[in-house]
């Protein structure tokens, strides 16, 4: 539980129908594989103990004593044991019998919570049998022990405050207004389903939708665990399908018609800090969280081999398909915003500083799009090669021929005459590579592009990205200025995708060029080549994107401390970067995310493409002075050395 995970486990086992005792020594061996497995959560099917076909056997007191036996016995096998097991059976108090959950840990009988919506149509006909729960919890005793029954109870572990159990079974899933959403209100960040859904064509498809839709709309784990084998199969055939989903996405599911446990490991801490930062998410402040009683339990934190996928690349779907209509709709997105402003200034010409780089590359293509939707020329695009110190023939070529391949005007103003003079007038030694050597280049372009927008009555688009406004990798006043920025939210990561998207719907010539610039390493090109070769390389100087864009999305997107982002890269990246490694670069990640906010504070307009993006006017607002201390302490205390510990 470090971090904030958690492990969940749902688990079908294959039961006898009306063999409570046997069914429950099957409950008992998954509560025991499930502690070995480091569970702090396990929930089995709807009506385990008893199987859910028991039809009319249901109004039988020796089924009903049995599964009370079964429950004894349970209770008698947890003792030792912290995870915490629901496990659904009849229970009949005085006149009324429910379908319940038991809550079971460590050979205490922590609540039940009855079912609430009774379903009596189609095949279904529980209302024969069962009464609805109510949602105000009243004491009973039940086997020795003083237990609360409603469907509002809440279970909350002492050690780790994000984690609290919510429950509902089966049917409350499928009603208008699922039991789930006050839970969810009053701080359940777990939903545990106990379930008994027959299996139908493509019931098992609308059922994934409805607990990857429940996770994602209550911003929590939803751990959905039906019945399966050995349920009586007079009218109906159960699948045992099982998922465990998180916030939309789904972790873990077993396949239809198998038996057995599933395991996820979630992040509450993640869930209840997206809830915080969704200030219409109600949490205790709905009127239906007041009803809720908590009764708290304990696990204490472990430190997990985490079965968790960590994609080394947040930004970037790993399907292909999903990759390629991810680009399609983000360059549309740029696109739209640029048409909009184009439209809205009458601007009939767009200037660009054309590098031959990744960045202008793609704002060159946005830029082409847009005029092609506004029915404009071409022509009205005004390509600006302004070579310098640094600049390659490579790059060189690349910017005149993607400029010409696409169409536009081409101009090339050579800079180095008007930095010399500049060095001259600032009194600085042109021999001296420091920081105003570089800096003065990328202000002169920016000047330059300033004007010829004038002299067209047109906007300099902007070419800078997500990744570089991060580290402040801009030159302030230069580079960093524009009129309409179509790259602002994009990250380094998805840049090379949505060139090597456009390469793939290109004319040979044009793909050649596009392909090229993808291979050519990332450069502000402001120190003098090397043998004809680019001598200043980004990645080399600040670190890899990739990383950088892996430590981006986990801070802003999540809010998470350093030392879980660390954790989190570790696996993601194992094999590619060693633990030192990553800790280096995400220290020089903090220190310049801080320190270069001042940039950020006054960024140009542009277009949000994604759940990240550090517009000072929208998702990111923050003090330019702010001190990173606090986040620097917190990973001064990982050992790179344990970069295989998770």
């Amino acid at each position: 539980m470090k971090d904030g995970f958690i492990r969940i486990a749902t688990a079908t086992p294959l039961i006898e129908v009306a063999d409570c005792l046997g069914n429950a020594d099957k409950v008992i061996d998954f509560m025991r594989e499930a502690e070995n497995e480091s569970v702090t959560v396990l929930v089995l099917p709807e009506l385990v103990l008893t199987g859910y076909t028991c039809s009319d056997l249901f109004l039988s007191q020796t089924l009903l004593t049995g599964a009370l036996s079964g429950l004894k016995k349970i209770l008698a096998a947890s003792v030792g044991l912290e995870v915490l097991t629901l496990v659904g059976l009849p229970l009949a108090v005085g006149p009324d019998l429910f379908n319940v959950a038991a809550a079971v840990q460590d050979g205490k009988l922590l609540g039940l919570v009855p079912k609430m919506n009774i379903p009596n149509y189609s095949e279904f006909y529980e209302a024969r049998h069962f009464s609805a729960g109510q949602t105000t919890a009243t004491p009973i005793r039940l086997l020795g022990q003083d237990v609360l029954l409603g469907s509002s109870l809440l279970f909350a572990c002492r050690e780790v405050p994000d984690l609290v159990v919510g429950v509902e079974i089966c049917e409350d899933l499928w009603v208008i207004e699922p039991p789930s959403l006050g839970l969810a209100h009053a701080g359940a960040t777990v939903i545990a389903n106990l379930s008994a859904s027959d299996e139908l064509i493509g019931k098992a498809e609308y059922r994934r939708l409805l607990v990857k839709s429940q996770s994602g709309r209550l911003l929590c784990a939803y751990a959905y665990a039906d019945a399966g084998e050995g349920e009586s199969s007079t009218d109906l055939v159960f699948s045992g399908h099982n998922l465990i989903c998180e916030n939309g996405r789904t972790l873990a599911e077993s396949p239809l018609f198998s038996t057995g446990l599933l395991m996820a490991d979630v992040d509450v801490a993640s869930l209840n800090a997206e809830r915080r930062r969704q200030t219409t998410f109600p949490g205790r402040k709905a009127a239906s969280a007041n009803t809720c009683q908590t009764v708290f339990f304990s696990h204490q934190p472990q430190t997990l081999d985490l079965k968790r996928a960590i994609a080394p690349h947040p930004f970037v779907p790993s399907s292909q398909t999903d990759l390629a209509e991810r680009c399609e709709e983000i360059l549309t997105i740029q696109v739209q915003g640029l048409k909009k402003r184009l439209a809205h200034t009458h601007s009939q010409s767009a200037v660009i500083g054309l590098s031959g780089g990744l960045d202008s590359t793609l704002a060159l293509l946005v830029t082409a799009r847009a005029f092609d939707a506004l029915h404009l020329s071409r022509s009205g695009i005004v390509a600006v090669t302004m070579p310098g110190f640094g600049t390659t023939d490579r790059t060189y070529g690349n910017a005149l021929h993607l400029a010409r391949g696409l169409e536009t005007t081409l101009r090339e103003i050579p800079i180095a005459p008007a930095v010399q003079q500049h060095f001259a007038d600032i009194g600085h030694p042109a021999d001296l590579h420091d920081v105003t050597y570089e800096n003065s280049q990328a202000r002169e372009r920016t000047q330059i592009l300033m004007d010829i927008a004038n002299q067209t009555a047109g906007l300099v688009i902007g070419t800078g990205d997500l990744s570089e406004l991060a580290l402040g990798w801009a030159t302030y006043n230069g580079d960093h200025m524009s009129m309409y920025a179509v790259n602002s939210s994009v990250p380094k990561t998805l840049v090379r995708h949505l060139v090597r998207h456009a390469a793939g719907q290109s004319e040979p010539d044009l793909s050649s060029v596009l392909l090229d610039i993808l291979d050519t390493p990332v450069s502000p090109e402001l120190l003098p080549p090397k043998d004809g070769l680019i001598a200043q390389q980004t990645e080399q100087i600040v670190g890899p994107y990739e990383l950088h864009d892996f430590f981006l999305y986990y801070l802003v997107r999540f809010g998470f401390a350093p030392r879980k982002i660390y954790r989190l890269a570790c696996l993601a990246f194992a094999g590619t970067y060693d633990a030192a490694t990553i800790q280096r670069w995400l220290t020089i990640f903090i220190r310049r995310f801080f320190a270069q906010q001042f940039k950020r504070s006054c960024l140009p307009d542009g277009p949000k493409v994604g759940s990240v993006t550090l517009s000072p006017r929208g998702d990111w607002r923050m003090p330019s002075d702010a001190q990173a201390m606090l986040w620097l302490s917190d990973l001064e205390g990982v050992a790179p050395a344990a970069q295989s510990q998770s």
